[in-house]
Protein backbone atom coordinates (compact mmCIF):
# COMPACT_ATOMS: atom_id res chain seq x y z
CA UNK A 1 0.00 0.00 0.00
CA UNK A 2 1.22 3.30 -0.68
CA UNK A 3 1.75 4.49 2.94
CA UNK A 4 2.17 0.72 4.09
CA UNK A 5 5.70 0.52 2.24
CA UNK A 6 7.13 3.19 4.45
CA UNK A 7 7.99 1.10 7.69
CA UNK A 8 7.81 3.09 11.08
CA UNK A 9 6.33 2.82 14.38
CA UNK A 10 7.36 -1.48 14.46
CA UNK A 11 10.35 -2.81 14.83
CA UNK A 12 12.29 -6.03 13.45
CA UNK A 13 14.20 -7.79 15.41
CA UNK A 14 15.37 -11.13 14.16
CA UNK A 15 14.86 -14.04 11.49
CA UNK A 16 13.35 -17.29 11.34
CA UNK A 17 11.36 -19.47 9.11
CA UNK A 18 10.18 -21.61 11.79
CA UNK A 19 6.66 -22.45 13.57
CA UNK A 20 5.70 -22.69 16.85
CA UNK A 21 3.12 -24.92 17.52
CA UNK A 22 0.56 -24.75 20.40
CA UNK A 23 -1.86 -27.14 21.79
CA UNK A 24 -3.30 -26.92 18.37
CA UNK A 25 -1.25 -26.61 15.57
CA UNK A 26 -0.55 -23.33 14.26
CA UNK A 27 -1.26 -22.41 10.28
CA UNK A 28 0.66 -19.58 8.95
CA UNK A 29 -0.83 -17.95 5.99
CA UNK A 30 2.11 -16.75 3.24
CA UNK A 31 2.78 -13.32 3.32
CA UNK A 32 0.95 -10.59 0.76
CA UNK A 33 3.42 -9.00 -1.96
CA UNK A 34 2.98 -6.32 -4.10
CA UNK A 35 0.52 -6.88 -6.62
CA UNK A 36 -1.12 -9.59 -4.69
CA UNK A 37 -4.94 -10.34 -5.07
CA UNK A 38 -6.68 -9.18 -2.05
CA UNK A 39 -10.40 -10.49 -2.13
CA UNK A 40 -12.99 -7.93 -0.15
CA UNK A 41 -15.79 -9.19 1.69
CA UNK A 42 -18.82 -7.56 4.38
CA UNK A 43 -19.10 -10.72 6.86
CA UNK A 44 -21.57 -8.29 8.64
CA UNK A 45 -22.68 -4.51 8.13
CA UNK A 46 -23.65 -3.22 4.77
CA UNK A 47 -21.07 -0.76 3.05
CA UNK A 48 -21.62 2.27 1.41
CA UNK A 49 -21.39 1.89 -2.41
CA UNK A 50 -19.22 5.23 -2.48
CA UNK A 51 -16.99 3.51 0.33
CA UNK A 52 -16.54 0.43 -1.19
CA UNK A 53 -15.08 2.09 -4.34
CA UNK A 54 -12.77 4.20 -2.13
CA UNK A 55 -11.12 0.97 -0.88
CA UNK A 56 -10.92 -0.38 -4.64
CA UNK A 57 -9.09 2.47 -5.70
CA UNK A 58 -7.02 2.59 -2.64
CA UNK A 59 -5.73 -0.47 -2.80
CA UNK A 60 -5.27 -0.59 -6.49
CA UNK A 61 -3.17 2.51 -6.57
CA UNK A 62 -1.07 0.63 -3.81
CA UNK A 63 -0.32 -2.30 -6.26
CA UNK A 64 -3.28 -5.41 -5.42
CA UNK A 65 -5.45 -6.87 -7.86
CA UNK A 66 -8.86 -6.77 -5.86
CA UNK A 67 -11.43 -9.10 -6.27
CA UNK A 68 -15.12 -9.57 -5.26
CA UNK A 69 -18.08 -12.31 -5.74
CA UNK A 70 -20.43 -9.98 -6.14
CA UNK A 71 -22.40 -10.54 -2.92
CA UNK A 72 -21.42 -7.25 -1.03
CA UNK A 73 -24.50 -5.27 -1.28
CA UNK A 74 -27.59 -4.70 1.40
CA UNK A 75 -29.72 -7.08 3.43
CA UNK A 76 -31.40 -4.94 5.70
CA UNK A 77 -28.53 -3.80 7.95
CA UNK A 78 -26.49 -6.88 6.56
CA UNK A 79 -24.64 -6.89 3.19
CA UNK A 80 -26.50 -9.70 2.45
CA UNK A 81 -28.14 -12.97 3.75
CA UNK A 82 -26.51 -14.81 6.37
CA UNK A 83 -25.96 -17.43 4.09
CA UNK A 84 -24.60 -15.79 1.24
CA UNK A 85 -22.08 -14.04 3.74
CA UNK A 86 -21.06 -16.60 4.50
CA UNK A 87 -20.54 -17.66 1.31
CA UNK A 88 -18.55 -15.10 0.47
CA UNK A 89 -16.25 -16.09 3.07
CA UNK A 90 -15.87 -20.18 1.78
CA UNK A 91 -15.41 -19.02 -1.81
CA UNK A 92 -12.93 -16.56 -1.05
CA UNK A 93 -10.75 -19.12 0.74
CA UNK A 94 -11.53 -21.59 -1.64
CA UNK A 95 -10.22 -19.34 -4.61
CA UNK A 96 -6.54 -20.13 -5.24
CA UNK A 97 -6.43 -16.41 -7.09
CA UNK A 98 -7.14 -14.58 -3.71
CA UNK A 99 -3.85 -13.85 -1.93
CA UNK A 100 -5.87 -12.59 0.84
CA UNK A 101 -8.90 -11.11 2.51
CA UNK A 102 -9.75 -7.54 3.42
CA UNK A 103 -13.11 -7.33 5.49
CA UNK A 104 -14.82 -4.02 4.58
CA UNK A 105 -16.27 -3.03 7.59
CA UNK A 106 -17.15 -4.18 10.99
CA UNK A 107 -20.66 -4.01 13.04
CA UNK A 108 -22.97 -6.69 13.36
CA UNK A 109 -23.01 -10.20 12.05
CA UNK A 110 -19.94 -12.44 12.05
CA UNK A 111 -21.79 -14.47 14.90
CA UNK A 112 -24.40 -15.40 12.77
CA UNK A 113 -22.27 -16.77 9.92
CA UNK A 114 -19.89 -19.01 11.74
CA UNK A 115 -21.78 -22.18 12.27
CA UNK A 116 -22.30 -21.56 8.06
CA UNK A 117 -18.51 -21.51 7.38
CA UNK A 118 -16.70 -24.54 5.80
CA UNK A 119 -13.72 -24.65 8.43
CA UNK A 120 -12.16 -27.39 6.22
CA UNK A 121 -11.99 -25.29 3.17
CA UNK A 122 -10.23 -22.52 5.25
CA UNK A 123 -7.56 -25.35 6.84
CA UNK A 124 -6.78 -26.70 3.53
CA UNK A 125 -6.35 -22.96 1.61
CA UNK A 126 -4.64 -20.73 4.92
CA UNK A 127 -4.76 -16.89 3.55
CA UNK A 128 -4.61 -13.79 5.13
CA UNK A 129 -7.65 -12.83 7.19
CA UNK A 130 -7.69 -8.82 8.20
CA UNK A 131 -10.12 -6.70 10.16
CA UNK A 132 -11.49 -5.67 14.04
CA UNK A 133 -14.54 -4.62 15.55
CA UNK A 134 -17.04 -7.73 14.66
CA UNK A 135 -14.57 -8.99 12.83
CA UNK A 136 -13.26 -10.77 16.06
CA UNK A 137 -15.70 -12.93 16.02
CA UNK A 138 -15.13 -14.26 12.32
CA UNK A 139 -10.95 -14.85 13.39
CA UNK A 140 -11.40 -16.49 16.92
CA UNK A 141 -13.60 -18.89 14.91
CA UNK A 142 -11.14 -19.76 12.44
CA UNK A 143 -8.38 -19.91 15.00
CA UNK A 144 -10.38 -22.05 17.37
CA UNK A 145 -11.78 -24.38 14.24
CA UNK A 146 -8.30 -24.56 12.54
CA UNK A 147 -5.06 -23.42 13.96
CA UNK A 148 -4.91 -20.65 11.61
CA UNK A 149 -3.49 -16.89 12.32
CA UNK A 150 -5.94 -14.39 11.21
CA UNK A 151 -5.35 -10.66 12.10
CA UNK A 152 -7.00 -8.07 14.26
CA UNK A 153 -6.38 -4.51 12.48
CA UNK A 154 -8.09 -1.99 10.44
CA UNK A 155 -10.99 -2.96 8.21
CA UNK A 156 -10.79 -1.37 4.46
CA UNK A 157 -12.47 1.76 5.55
CA UNK A 158 -9.61 2.68 8.25
CA UNK A 159 -7.12 1.22 6.02
CA UNK A 160 -5.56 5.52 5.27
CA UNK A 161 -3.46 5.76 8.19
CA UNK A 162 0.28 5.92 8.27
CA UNK A 163 0.69 3.84 11.46
CA UNK A 164 -2.11 1.32 10.51
CA UNK A 165 -0.14 0.98 7.53
CA UNK A 166 3.33 0.40 8.95
CA UNK A 167 2.03 -2.34 11.34
CA UNK A 168 0.43 -4.13 8.59
CA UNK A 169 3.57 -4.34 6.54
CA UNK A 170 5.85 -5.44 9.49
CA UNK A 171 3.46 -8.20 10.04
CA UNK A 172 2.40 -9.55 6.70
CA UNK A 173 4.69 -7.99 4.51
CA UNK A 174 7.70 -10.01 5.78
CA UNK A 175 8.66 -12.66 7.14
CA UNK A 176 10.50 -11.67 10.40
CA UNK A 177 9.77 -13.35 13.80
CA UNK A 178 10.36 -10.87 16.58
CA UNK A 179 8.53 -8.08 16.27
CA UNK A 180 8.21 -5.18 18.72
CA UNK A 181 5.19 -3.03 18.50
CA UNK A 182 5.17 0.15 20.57
CA UNK A 183 2.08 2.48 20.83
CA UNK A 184 1.53 5.34 18.64
CA UNK A 185 3.11 8.61 20.23
CA UNK A 186 0.42 11.26 21.63
CA UNK A 187 2.67 13.75 22.02
CA UNK A 188 0.87 17.13 20.48
CA UNK A 189 -2.33 15.25 19.62
CA UNK A 190 -5.73 16.23 20.21
CA UNK A 191 -5.65 12.53 22.39
CA UNK A 192 -2.90 13.91 24.87
CA UNK A 193 -5.72 14.59 27.39
CA UNK A 194 -8.20 12.41 26.40
CA UNK A 195 -8.64 10.17 29.24
CA UNK A 196 -9.60 6.98 27.18
CA UNK A 197 -6.06 7.26 25.72
CA UNK A 198 -4.61 7.23 28.93
CA UNK A 199 -1.57 5.00 29.14
CA UNK A 200 -1.02 3.52 32.74
CA UNK A 201 -0.11 -0.44 34.31
CA UNK A 202 -2.85 -1.62 36.00
CA UNK A 203 -0.61 -4.88 37.68
CA UNK A 204 3.52 -4.71 36.48
CA UNK A 205 5.44 -7.77 34.89
CA UNK A 206 6.21 -9.51 31.64
CA UNK A 207 3.80 -12.03 30.25
CA UNK A 208 4.19 -14.80 27.60
CA UNK A 209 1.68 -16.51 25.52
CA UNK A 210 -0.68 -16.60 22.63
CA UNK A 211 -2.67 -13.49 21.62
CA UNK A 212 -6.13 -13.96 21.71
CA UNK A 213 -8.79 -11.27 21.63
CA UNK A 214 -10.38 -7.79 20.49
CA UNK A 215 -13.81 -6.34 20.58
CA UNK A 216 -14.64 -7.12 23.95
CA UNK A 217 -18.53 -7.22 23.38
CA UNK A 218 -17.76 -9.90 21.14
CA UNK A 219 -15.44 -11.98 22.94
CA UNK A 220 -18.62 -12.04 25.66
CA UNK A 221 -21.24 -13.08 22.91
CA UNK A 222 -18.66 -16.07 22.23
CA UNK A 223 -19.12 -17.07 25.61
CA UNK A 224 -21.07 -20.49 25.76
CA UNK A 225 -20.58 -21.19 22.34
CA UNK A 226 -18.69 -23.69 20.35
CA UNK A 227 -15.93 -20.38 19.57
CA UNK A 228 -15.92 -19.41 22.96
CA UNK A 229 -12.20 -18.38 23.47
CA UNK A 230 -9.79 -20.66 25.77
CA UNK A 231 -7.55 -17.86 27.31
CA UNK A 232 -5.69 -20.19 29.04
CA UNK A 233 -2.59 -18.67 29.31
CA UNK A 234 -3.06 -16.15 26.70
CA UNK A 235 -2.15 -12.42 26.34
CA UNK A 236 -5.77 -11.07 25.84
CA UNK A 237 -6.35 -8.08 24.14
CA UNK A 238 -9.22 -5.96 25.13
CA UNK A 239 -10.67 -2.85 23.33
CA UNK A 240 -14.42 -1.97 22.82
CA UNK A 241 -16.12 1.36 21.70
CA UNK A 242 -19.31 3.79 22.72
CA UNK A 243 -19.87 1.33 25.72
CA UNK A 244 -20.11 3.24 29.34
CA UNK A 245 -18.24 2.04 32.18
CA UNK A 246 -20.64 0.70 33.58
CA UNK A 247 -21.46 -1.95 30.67
CA UNK A 248 -17.65 -2.19 29.92
CA UNK A 249 -17.79 -3.38 34.15
CA UNK A 250 -20.66 -6.07 33.52
CA UNK A 251 -18.81 -7.59 30.58
CA UNK A 252 -15.42 -7.97 32.65
CA UNK A 253 -17.13 -9.19 35.41
CA UNK A 254 -18.61 -11.98 32.54
CA UNK A 255 -15.31 -12.65 31.42
CA UNK A 256 -14.48 -13.52 35.46
CA UNK A 257 -16.92 -15.80 35.64
CA UNK A 258 -15.53 -17.88 33.11
CA UNK A 259 -13.25 -20.99 33.54
CA UNK A 260 -10.38 -19.59 31.88
CA UNK A 261 -10.25 -15.85 32.24
CA UNK A 262 -8.26 -15.99 34.87
CA UNK A 263 -5.53 -18.51 33.88
CA UNK A 264 -4.77 -15.71 31.23
CA UNK A 265 -0.87 -15.10 30.80
CA UNK A 266 -1.41 -11.03 30.58
CA UNK A 267 -4.54 -8.52 30.03
CA UNK A 268 -3.62 -6.11 27.47
CA UNK A 269 -5.97 -3.18 26.98
CA UNK A 270 -6.28 -1.13 23.88
CA UNK A 271 -8.04 2.05 23.48
CA UNK A 272 -12.01 2.07 24.55
CA UNK A 273 -13.07 4.32 22.40
CA UNK A 274 -16.16 6.62 23.89
CA UNK A 275 -16.08 4.61 26.68
CA UNK A 276 -15.35 7.02 29.40
CA UNK A 277 -17.61 9.52 31.06
CA UNK A 278 -17.04 12.34 33.87
CA UNK A 279 -16.34 11.30 37.73
CA UNK A 280 -19.10 11.57 39.72
CA UNK A 281 -20.90 10.56 43.01
CA UNK A 282 -23.01 8.52 41.10
CA UNK A 283 -20.93 6.72 39.12
CA UNK A 284 -17.29 5.51 38.34
CA UNK A 285 -15.13 6.36 35.90
CA UNK A 286 -13.51 3.51 32.62
CA UNK A 287 -9.92 3.73 34.60
CA UNK A 288 -11.94 3.19 37.90
CA UNK A 289 -13.82 0.20 36.48
CA UNK A 290 -11.08 -1.87 34.73
CA UNK A 291 -8.50 -1.15 37.65
CA UNK A 292 -11.54 -2.69 39.96
CA UNK A 293 -12.19 -6.09 37.88
CA UNK A 294 -8.30 -6.20 36.40
CA UNK A 295 -5.95 -4.97 39.27
CA UNK A 296 -7.14 -7.83 41.72
CA UNK A 297 -6.12 -11.00 38.98
CA UNK A 298 -2.33 -9.91 39.78
CA UNK A 299 -1.45 -10.94 36.00
CA UNK A 300 0.50 -8.27 33.63
CA UNK A 301 -1.51 -5.99 32.82
CA UNK A 302 -2.14 -2.45 31.37
CA UNK A 303 -4.27 -0.25 29.50
CA UNK A 304 -3.95 2.39 26.65
CA UNK A 305 -2.31 0.44 23.68
CA UNK A 306 -2.79 1.33 20.29
CA UNK A 307 -4.97 -0.60 18.86
CA UNK A 308 -9.14 -0.54 18.71
CA UNK A 309 -11.66 1.84 17.24
CA UNK A 310 -8.38 4.55 16.68
CA UNK A 311 -7.31 5.77 13.61
CA UNK A 312 -3.89 4.47 14.57
CA UNK A 313 -5.28 0.63 14.73
CA UNK A 314 -1.81 -1.84 14.88
CA UNK A 315 -2.29 -5.17 13.46
CA UNK A 316 -2.00 -8.34 16.19
CA UNK A 317 -1.86 -11.65 15.05
CA UNK A 318 -4.69 -13.51 16.70
CA UNK A 319 -3.38 -17.59 18.08
CA UNK A 320 0.50 -15.94 17.60
CA UNK A 321 3.16 -16.43 20.03
CA UNK A 322 4.05 -13.09 22.06
CA UNK A 323 5.10 -11.56 25.01
CA UNK A 324 3.88 -7.96 26.77
CA UNK A 325 5.49 -5.82 28.82
CA UNK A 326 2.98 -4.31 31.16
CA UNK A 327 5.23 -1.37 32.39
CA UNK A 328 6.32 -0.19 29.20
CA UNK A 329 3.40 -1.12 26.88
CA UNK A 330 4.94 -2.85 24.09
CA UNK A 331 3.92 -5.80 22.52
CA UNK A 332 6.81 -8.93 20.73
CA UNK A 333 5.61 -11.43 18.63
CA UNK A 334 8.00 -14.26 19.14
CA UNK A 335 7.02 -16.11 16.07
CA UNK A 336 6.99 -15.52 12.08
CA UNK A 337 3.12 -14.60 11.39
CA UNK A 338 3.50 -15.57 7.92
CA UNK A 339 5.26 -17.37 5.51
Amino acid sequence: MAGLLSFGAATLLANTSSRIASSKQTIIPKKLKIGDTIGLAAPGFAVDDEKLIQIVIFLEQSGFKVFQTGRIGQHGYFSNTDQQRANDINELFANTAVDAILCVRGGYGCTRILDLLDYHVIKNNPKIILGFSDITALLQAILTKTGLIGFHGPVGTTLENKYAQSCIETLIMNTQAAVLIKPVSLEGTTYEQNTEYERYTIYPGVAKGKIVGGSLTLICALIGTPYEIDFTDAIVCLEDVEEKPYRIDRMLTQLLATKTFKNAAGIAFGVCAGCDQIKSDRNFTLKEVIENRIKGMELPSAYGLSFGHVPDNCTLPIGALASFDAQTLEITIEEAVVV
